[in-house]
């Protein structure tokens, strides 16, 4: 059965290139809309399986208008662009599509952009589920052993690991994002110890550390004699991995040509090593992560949109630990009876003193500067209980170099992008086209934020949506 299609869009010409397209590939283009309201007259009745989607349209109402709708109906949407600006951009992906395509269109573009809305909006019917249950119920992770060095008791970190139990039993590939040193190595592995696929191999590739020449080879193995140096046959690691897990850790970094080949690997299933003539099946799952801004990397051409679209099925935004200061006790007695026995060191507790230190500290570099500084502080502590901290030199250095009239503070800043979102939300802080949403923050963060900072909705919004 032909998947049927309907266009949104204004411009008679461009409506009528992208349904020969359409048509010429073997699709149903069931109607041309060329406004909101006639479009949803048309999903009403034909009830189309996707929706190509202009965002400026005749009438009052915009393309992003028409979509937030067919979010609740589950129809699938790629929007279709030309020269909007970075504002109606960001408001557009909030309503999440399966894909931007930029006018003038190119035949291979549309193709290759509706093979991978197909692709998301199977596996998103089923992570949608899982997103749905994470948000209303939470999971208890007490007496899972997989989360005993996952320490965390903050409901930014509750739902991170919510969204672990949900994903793991299935299939679906997870791209792990957030800030370095944030643990999406260990997340990573959670995952794959929590799936099916728990007693097959967990294989880790860092695409940053590989070079350029190599990084083929290390993925999908070469054949002897196949270029120089090749004395030997070597296995790459998606076989290494196949029927378990792989974690591709800096995803961000991998060279475009590679990316062609990692994605026909996620695409087909199979892999063919250099100079080899046969293609091999396999069973992997992949889990990636990266600490960059993917969407930015694929607007300036350093990172494949196919690639992204296959990889971003289920997004799991890890928070930075400055964002979670309610886990750092927690994770500094952690830390402190880990490296108490490794150093031979009889250390018992930390001061209310040396803690406090630890709480105002903006934590640049995450846990894995956490680790380090509570690691150095047991090797230089002397008695049985922590009271001093030293933490590097350059935040303490701000505040008289930097803190000016002139100048806002950190606190400042934060309280005015925060008011500015909520006003950019018309007062709506939760859900969908929500302040959070828009900020990339849970709601319980920035609710307590609000607090913390003595922002009332009340006193700069008339109306809310909340």
């Amino acid at each position: 059965m032909k998947k049927k299609i309907l266009i949104v869009e204004d411009q008679f010409i461009e409506a009528n290139n992208l349904q020969m397209i359409l048509e010429k590939a073997g699709y149903n283009v069931c109607s041309i809309a060329r406004s909101v309201p006639i479009a949803l007259e048309i999903v009403e009745n034909e009830k189309p399986d996707l929706v190509l989607l202009d965002i400026f349209l005749q009438g009052n109402l915009t393309g992003i208008d028409l979509a937030r709708k067919l979010r609740e109906k589950n129809i699938g949407f790629v929007y279709l662009s030309a020269n909007s600006t970075k504002i109606t951009l960001d408001e557009a992906k909030i309503t999440r599509p399966y894909g931007f395509l930029v006018k003038p269109f190119r035949e291979k573009d549309i193709l290759v952009t509706l093979d991978i809305a197909w692709y998301l909006h199977e596996q998103n019917i089923a992570s949608n589920k899982l997103q749905e249950e994470i948000l209303n119920k939470r999971l208890d992770h007490s007496g899972v052993p997989e989360f005993k060095n996952i320490i965390g008791n903050s409901p930014a970190w509750k739902n991170i690991l919510s969204a672990v139990l949900m994903v793991a039993p299935s299939e679906t590939s997870v791209l792990l994002l957030g800030e370095s040193g944030t643990g999406k190595e260990k997340i990573a592995e959670c995952i794959h110890t929590l799936s099916s696929k728990k007693n097959k191999p967990f294989i880790k590739v860092n695409c940053a550390a590989l070079p350029l020449t190599l990084i083929e080879s290390e993925l999908f193995g070469h054949e002897r004699g196949s270029f120089t140096g090749a004395f030997e046959k070597r296995i790459g690691k998606f076989e290494q991995a196949e029927g378990g897990t792989i974690f591709l850790d800096e995803i961000g970094e991998m060279p475009l040509e590679v990316q062609v080949k990692l994605l026909r690997v996620l695409q087909e299933k199979e892999i063919e090593r250099i100079g080899g003539r046969d293609t091999m099946k396999i069973n992997v799952r992949v889990v990636a992560a990266t600490n960059r801004n993917l969407e930015k990397e694929v607007a300036e051409g350093r990172f494949r949109m196919d690639l992204y679209y296959r990889l971003n099925v289920f997004p799991i935004l890890l928070p930075p630990l400055r964002d979670r200061k309610e886990d750092i006790p927690l994770l500094a007695i952690h830390f402190l009876y880990y490296y108490c026995p490794k150093l031979g060191k009889q250390i018992h507790d930390i001061s209310a003193e040396a803690l406090e230190k630890l709480m105002v500290y903006d934590w640049p570099g995450n846990i894995r500067e956490f680790e380090n500084i509570i690691e150095r502080t047991v090797l230089l502590t002397t008695g049985s209980v922590i009271t001093e901290i030293n933490l590097p030199a350059t935040q303490k250095m701000s505040t008289s170099l930097f803190h000016t009239e002139s100048i806002k503070t950190i606190e400042e800043n934060e309280r005015d992008h925060i008011i500015a979102a909520i006003k950019k939300c018309n007062g709506k802080i939760s859900g969908e086209g929500g302040a959070a949403e828009l900020l990339n923050i849970n709601v319980s963060t920035l609710n307590s934020k609000m607090k913390k900072l003595g922002i009332k909705k009340e006193q700069y919004f008339t109306a809310s949506n909340n």
